[in-house]
């Protein structure tokens, strides 16, 4: 966790670091492409902040009040950065407006275009590290930092090339069209990641992969049970929930059963890393043969 909360304050140095640069190349230039850009990165150092306020308070250990974590903490955060996200583009798209209606040539810079190249690069630096430990931490948040990096990575070699087809051509509305074409960009970028972070506050079930990975594992290591079933899942930042009932025969003893629950635990929080697992034991009657078969 102090890991993650460290990558969360890099997020905030980078992304005011990626503004200045962007707004300095759009004051070069007066490019209404450009300034769409760095509007995208005003949104990232305000989702960048709340990520590292959400990453920090989701460290927090459960205590009386959240018995089970702060992980939803995350979640949080990242349906901010998608709110923020949309209403940067519908700014955009307000100023495209402007635009197209009084077109204005923006001013060749070679300085300019060599700013924003390194902003976007330092971008693009930095949303591989997030993606990589976002991954590895199983943080949403940084997940969802990462995914926002990537769509204004993508766009801003989109406009940085538009902007130079415009000056080239002398086509003076390729500028707005350009802008408004990132803000639809950013649109669905926006609302998929709102999407995405909604269904982690509404307790949304695991990828059927993983829950294919727990029924194998739970298979694997039941020996002496019948059958598990009514398996249950659920993703909490970090934590994933599980929860079934493992049918054992009538006469076996509680000290036998529990260690079969032990060695599911054990092999599944090392097949899933961070996991609170719930097993609820049932004698031979309550058998349903409709779930994992473990003999």
């Amino acid at each position: 966790m102090t890991r993650a909360v460290s990558l969360a304050a890099g997020s905030v140095a980078v992304a005011l670091a990626v503004l200045a640069m962007k707004l300095v190349a759009w004051w070069l230039t007066g490019s209404v492409a450009l300034f769409a850009d760095a509007l995208e990165s005003v949104v990232n150092v305000a989702a960048a902040a709340a990520a590292l306020v959400a990453v920090h308070y989701a460290a927090q250990p459960a205590d009386a009040n959240h018995p089970y974590g702060h992980d939803k903490a995350e979640y949080f955060s990242a349906v901010l950065e998608g709110a923020l996200i949309l209403v940067a583009a519908f700014i955009i798209l307000h100023e495209c407006w402007q635009v197209w209606q009084a077109p204005r040539e923006p001013e060749l810079s070679l300085i300019a275009f060599g700013v924003a190249l390194t902003a976007t690069a330092v971008n693009g630096a930095w949303c591989a590290v997030l993606f990589k430990q976002g991954k590895r931490l199983r943080s949403p948040a940084l997940l969802a930092d990462a995914r926002h990096l990537l769509a204004d990575v993508v766009t801003s070699i989109g406009v940085l090339l538009g902007v130079a087809l415009a000056l080239a051509s002398g086509l003076l509305w390729l500028d707005p069209l350009l802008a408004a074409l990132t803000a639809v960009n950013i649109l669905f970028s926006g609302a998929r990641l709102v999407r995405e972070s909604v269904g982690g506050l509404m307790d949304e079930a695991v990828s059927p992969q993983m829950l294919a990975r727990i029924r194998a594992t739970v298979a694997a290591e039941a020996e002496g049970a019948i059958e598990a079933h009514d398996i249950r899942s659920r993703q909490a930042g970090r934590s994933t929930f599980i929860e079934f009932h493992l049918v054992v025969p009538g006469d076996m003893r509680v000290v036998e059963a529990h260690a079969i629950c032990d060695r599911v635990e054990a092999a599944l929080k090392a097949e899933l890393g961070s996991a609170i697992i719930t097993i609820h034991v049932e004698p031979d009657t309550k058998a349903k043969h409709s779930g994992v078969l473990v003999l």
